[in-house]
């Protein structure tokens, strides 16, 4: 683009952001389909083979394990290659991950199960991705609003998904295997349609574009980049508070959601329950997704700080409103989970934002992708917990773990108050040319 006129180069940016923001919506929303069928099933899966809760702590905990693990090599294949590359490869170990899980569940597999659902987990990985190739073009200013975009339109796929848990169960008896079986027979079919349509639409590739507008270019990482990453987001103010956010705003979402399930089948008959189940999940992902653009706009006006305060308080609301309802009480709990998904969306679109703009545009993919790798093991290891803490002290007492972990965010928020800028540009926006110049 050398020697294009800068506002000729500035409306041709902004068009394809806003064809990049259109097509990773769209794949994100049919995605969140696949995605949250699996979420609400692969629990139970896991408790019908191996015949205890402890085994559906596992089971999801495997797929949020997955998720962080995964995030690491599909940020590195961005990183080389463009957000194109990271995101087709991430859903096709999710196809094949779902495909392990149909089997596991025709074969009674339990160990055959867990790694399936380690698998999908890249596709909870792709799905975080994409909100950052959403930013990857966005100036400042707007950052949290493109986040958010992409956040929200997981939205229409993840409400619905929950709700296909019964109709999947009717496909997976037609097809001969174990009812929770038919629910990932679902999700491969769609990932295939995301994986598809992502490797023909998404060009040019935005972290690419971004790079040639920049004056920069890819290259070889060294050994240990992903640590030096992190390390680099650590050492600011705004990153660190980012980061503990995108932590802790996880790992107590995935605690409490991953055993609601469990803890509302103990309450009715199976056919009526799994129905009832999705219902209460399809509240809890609107809570996640819905309200996803007036975040984005809370952080980009009222400050990336504020916008992290609002979803702690939420957080610990809902540990408490959900934590104190009894198996049956679906309304509470439906209560209790929305305010739990709207806490997180606060800390994931504020913290998210805060990450991206502490390091530069060259240690952006990298710097995500380990943030996402942290963001996954403490969820993993909430999740893991939460199948012992049920059966010690039932599914208050997971609650009540899962919102002390807000502590210590609180007190980074507290530390970094005078350092986090509230929004637009930041240091290593200043330095860094595509930042500046070309799009919102």
């Amino acid at each position: 683009m050398t020697g294009t006129a800068p506002a000729a180069v500035a409306a041709d940016t902004a068009r394809t952001q806003r064809r990049t923001v259109g097509v990773l919506s769209g794949g994100v929303a049919l995605g969140g389909l696949g995605v949250t069928v699996g979420i609400t099933v692969g629990g139970l899966l896991a408790r019908d083979v191996s015949g205890t809760d402890t085994a559906a702590g596992l089971g999801q905990t495997a797929g949020v394990l997955g998720a962080a693990v995964i995030a690491v090599p599909l940020a590195r294949i961005s990183d080389r290659a463009g957000r194109r590359a990271g995101l087709v490869s991430g859903y096709a170990v999710a196809i094949a991950g779902a495909l392990l899980a149909v089997t596991a569940a025709a074969h009674s597999s339990l160990p055959l199960l867990l790694v399936g659902l380690f698998a999908f987990g890249a596709s909870t990985a792709c799905g975080l991705q994409a909100r950052y190739a959403a930013a990857d073009l966005a100036l400042p200013e707007h950052r949290g609003r493109a986040l958010s975009l992409v956040v929200w339109a997981t939205t229409l796929g993840s409400v619905v998904g929950p709700n296909l848990a019964g109709p999947g169960a009717d496909l997976g008896r037609r097809l001969g295997l174990p009812a929770l079986g038919g629910a990932f027979a679902v999700s491969a079919a769609v990932f295939g349609v995301v994986a598809l349509g992502l490797g023909v639409l998404l060009r040019p590739d935005p972290l690419l574009l971004a790079r040639r507008l920049g004056g920069g270019v890819s290259g070889s990482r060294p050994r240990r980049a992903t640590r030096s990453a992190v390390r680099a987001v650590w050492a600011t103010p705004g990153g660190r508070l980012g980061l503990t956010t995108i932590v802790v705003s996880h790992a107590v979402m995935v605690g409490v959601m991953v055993m609601t399930p469990v803890h509302m089948g103990h309450g009715g008959a199976a056919g009526t329950t799994l129905r009832i189940i999705g219902l209460v999940i399809s509240v809890h992902v609107a809570g996640m997704y819905l309200f996803s653009p007036l975040v984005g706009m809370l952080a980009d006006r009222a400050g990336r700080r504020a916008t992290v305060a609002v979803g702690g308080v939420l957080l610990l609301t809902a540990a408490v409103l959900a934590g104190t309802a009894p198996p049956g009480a679906a309304l509470q709990l439906g209560a209790g989970l929305l305010l739990l998904g709207l806490g997180w969306s606060c800390g994931l679109i504020a913290g998210s934002t805060l990450v991206t703009e502490s390091v530069a545009t060259q240690l952006r993919p990298t710097a995500q992708g380990g943030t996402d790798l942290l963001m996954g093991l403490g969820a993993a290891l909430a999740g893991a917990a939460g199948g012992p803490l049920m059966a010690l002290g039932g599914f208050g007492l997971v609650s009540t773990v899962c919102g002390a972990l807000v502590v210590p965010l609180a007190v980074v928020w507290v530390h970094t108050g005078r350092g986090v800028a509230g929004a637009g540009a930041t240091p290593s926006d200043r330095a860094d040319p595509v930042s500046r110049g070309t799009t919102g």
